[in-house]
């Protein structure tokens, strides 16, 4: 399989040093929208849809708070439909879109897409769109999935992957594509690997914010460790996930390579490599 690392948003937050671990507390920092665009046997899927057309349309619908604190670019041509259609695809190619959870910067985009089959966990899918479980409020944007996409649920059995439990694979016959229960930022908030001709790709999502976090001795910037205080639904799941990827990293980095979904330090190393 062919990926792409695509950053699908581009959010300048103020506080570099105190965000991005390095410069000036002055000075904006930059975090990415980091979505994978993948060549499958059953045409293209897309890791993540990053912020949508819909979205720069109409910016309140994000959230004026959220839009105030990360001051996101908002920029036409970073969107993964447009970045799509500039390699020559059309929207339509895209068969498949898969979301580590549904928060704002990750499912805007799927109304570009209306045609793709949606994959997410049950869980996400019951707090989110059906209501099944309370969710924080303001928490998600329910206008990016208001026309009312095709949807394909994750969360029942699965096998073991390098030590994590219940993973399935795309459509359950895909198996270079494996959808992992990661929960802790939200209820049901998933990993998404990926197999390439010499390794694994893992994109975590919002596991973890930072590269440091995973670090044999982690650390993490004083805003943004905050930020993720305050995002986490379990806590305890999140610090227990983190740890798992850490062990992950440290017993089989060289057959799978772990990033997220804001850092820029994780996105330019994938980028620079593109498998």
């Amino acid at each position: 399989m062919r990926v792409h690392h695509i950053n699908t948003g581009t959010m300048c937050p103020i506080g570099q040093r105190f965000v991005n671990g390095t410069g000036s507390m002055f000075r904006r920092a930059r975090m990415v929208c980091h979505c994978l665009l993948v060549e499958t046997h059953d045409g293209l899927a897309l890791v993540d849809t990053g912020i949508g057309l819909d979205d720069i349309a109409n910016p309140p619908r994000l959230g004026r708070k959220w839009v105030r604190q990360t001051t996101p670019r908002l920029d036409p041509a970073e969107t993964a439909v447009r970045q799509v259609k500039a390699r020559g695809y059309s929207p339509d190619d895209v068969r498949h879109l898969l979301l580590t959870h549904l928060d704002r910067d990750h499912a805007g985009g799927i109304p570009d897409f209306p045609n793709a089959k949606v994959h997410v966990h049950r869980r996400e899918l019951e707090m989110a769109v059906l209501h099944r479980i309370p969710a924080p409020k303001g928490r998600y944007v329910r206008d990016q999935w208001k026309h009312g996409p095709e949807w394909a649920l994750y969360g029942e059995g699965g096998e073991d992957w390098f030590g994590f439990k219940g993973v399935r694979a795309l459509g359950d016959r895909e198996p270079d594509v494996l959808m992992i229960p990661l929960p802790g930022h939200t209820l049901g908030h998933c990993g998404i690997a990926v197999r390439t001709k010499d390794k694994w790709l893992l994109h975590a999502g919002d596991a973890y914010f930072f590269h440091g976090q995973i670090q044999a001795k982690p650390k993490m910037p004083l805003v943004l460790g905050l930020f993720q205080r305050r995002a986490d639904m379990d806590r305890a799941l999140r610090i227990e996930n983190q740890e798992r990827l850490r062990t992950l990293k440290a017993a089989h980095g060289d057959a799978v390579t772990i990033f997220n979904s804001h850092d820029p330090v994780d996105y330019e190393h994938c980028r620079c490599g593109q498998h």
